[in-house]
C-alpha cells in the first residue's frame, strides 16, 4: 500500500491526520489526491450537497480594512454602499431562492458589527422570513458577543457565518483592523449561543501551503463543519488588485487536502468560484460538497439553476 493510500485509510478509519502529514498529501499527484478526497467525502457526507445563497443585506462603508474587501472603507471600488435592508426586502429575497429550490439563506452585513438598532431590524426581518418560508436563515454580522447572537437565534436564524480569512500566522498581512483572536472569540460566542457556525477563508490572498493547512487546523480546532473556500476575485480599487488568480488545479488540490483534515465536513466552494473554466466542477468530485450559488456580495456568480444542473449530474443530491 502506497502513503497516499495508507492515509486514506487511516482517515476512513476515523484517524485525523497532522499537519505534517497534511503538508505530505499537498505534494501528491493530484488526479490520485482528487480520488481518494472524493472517496472519504463518499463515506462521511454521502451524496448529500448544502447549496446556499446569500445577500447583500448592507453595503459599504466598512471601518475594516481588509486587503481583499471591495466593501472596505480603505479601497477604491465604487461599490454599492446602502443601510441594512428593510424587513420586506429580505423576505422578499428568501422568498425568491426558496422558489428556486435552495434550502439555505445568509444575510451578509458591512461593517465591524451591527449597531442596536440593526440587530433589532434584522431579528424581526428573520422572524418575517421564518414565518413566511421554510428556508434556512443564517447571518453573516461581524463580531458580536454572545448575548447579541443569541437574540438572532430566538428569532430564527439557525447558523453564523464568520471567515477566519486565513492561517493565525498570515492574519496581520490581510487586516489590521482586527485581530484572528477577535474572530476566533465572535466564533466561540455564537456557538456558545447554540448557533452552528460557517467559517473559512479565501485562498489565493498570498498565503503559503502552510498558512492554509494551518486554517483547517484551526477550524477543526474550534469544530466548525461548514467551511468556505473562497477564491480570491481580484477586484481593481482593492490592495490586491494584482494578484495573480489561483488556477482550477489549485483549488482542486486544496479542496481535497481540506477533505483529508475535515473528512465529515461541508467544504463549500464560494467567493472566486465564478473564474474557474468548469464552475467547481471538478472540484465537486475532488473534496468538495457545498457552494454559494447564485450573485456573491459585489460580483456576479453563477446561476442556481445552473449550479442543480451540474450537481444532478454528478449525482448530488440538494439537501439540508
Amino acid at each position: 500500500m502506497n502513503r497516499l493510500d495508507k492515509l486514506t485509510q487511516q482517515v476512513l478509519d476515523g484517524y485525523q491526520i497532522n499537519r505534517h502529514e497534511a503538508l505530505e498529501l499537498y505534494s501528491m499527484p493530484l488526479e490520485e489526491l482528487c480520488s481518494r478526497a472524493d472517496k472519504i467525502r463518499q463515506k462521511y457526507c454521502g451524496s448529500r450537497f448544502d447549496l446556499c445563497t446569500i445577500v447583500n443585506g448592507k453595503s459599504g462603508r466598512c471601518s475594516e480594512d481588509c486587503r481583499f474587501c471591495a466593501q472596505s472603507a480603505y479601497s477604491y471600488t465604487g461599490a454599492a454602499k446602502y443601510p441594512l435592508l428593510s424587513p420586506k426586502e429580505l423576505t422578499q429575497q428568501a422568498k425568491y431562492n426558496a422558489e428556486q429550490g435552495v434550502l439555505r439563506y445568509s444575510i451578509v452585513t458591512s461593517g465591524r458589527r451591527l449597531s442596536e438598532q440593526e440587530l433589532d431590524a434584522l431579528c424581526k426581518a428573520i422572524r418575517q422570513i421564518k414565518g413566511e418560508t421554510n428556508i434556512s436563515v443564517c447571518i453573516s454580522v461581524g463580531l458580536l458577543n454572545e448575548g447579541e447572537y443569541r437574540k438572532l437565534k430566538e428569532a430564527g436564524a439557525e447558523r453564523a457565518h464568520n471567515n477566519l480569512e486565513t492561517s493565525r500566522q498570515n492574519f496581520p498581512n490581510i487586516c489590521t483592523t482586527h485581530t484572528f483572536d477577535d474572530k476566533v472569540t465572535a466564533i466561540r460566542a455564537a456557538q456558545a449561543a447554540g448557533l452552528t457556525v460557517c467559517s473559512g477563508g479565501i485562498m489565493g490572498l498570498g498565503e503559503t501551503t502552510e498558512d492554509r493547512i494551518d486554517m483547517a487546523l484551526t477550524l477543526r480546532e474550534l469544530g466548525v463543519k461548514s467551511i468556505p473556500v473562497n477564491m480570491l476575485n481580484p477586484i481593481p480599487g482593492t490592495p490586491l488588485a494584482k494578484i495573480r488568480p489561483l488556477t482550477d488545479s489549485d483549488m482542486q488540490r486544496i479542496v481535497a487536502v481540506y477533505r483529508f483534515l475535515l473528512p465529515d465536513a461541508a467544504i463549500r466552494l464560494a467567493g472566486g468560484r465564478g473564474l474557474l473554466p468548469d464552475k467547481g466542477r471538478s472540484c465537486f468530485q475532488a473534496g468538495a460538497n457545498a457552494a454559494i450559488s447564485g450573485d456573491m456580495l459585489t460580483t456576479a456568480g453563477i446561476t442556481v439553476q445552473t449550479d442543480l444542473a451540474i450537481l444532478q449530474d454528478l449525482g448530488y443530491e440538494v439537501r439540508l
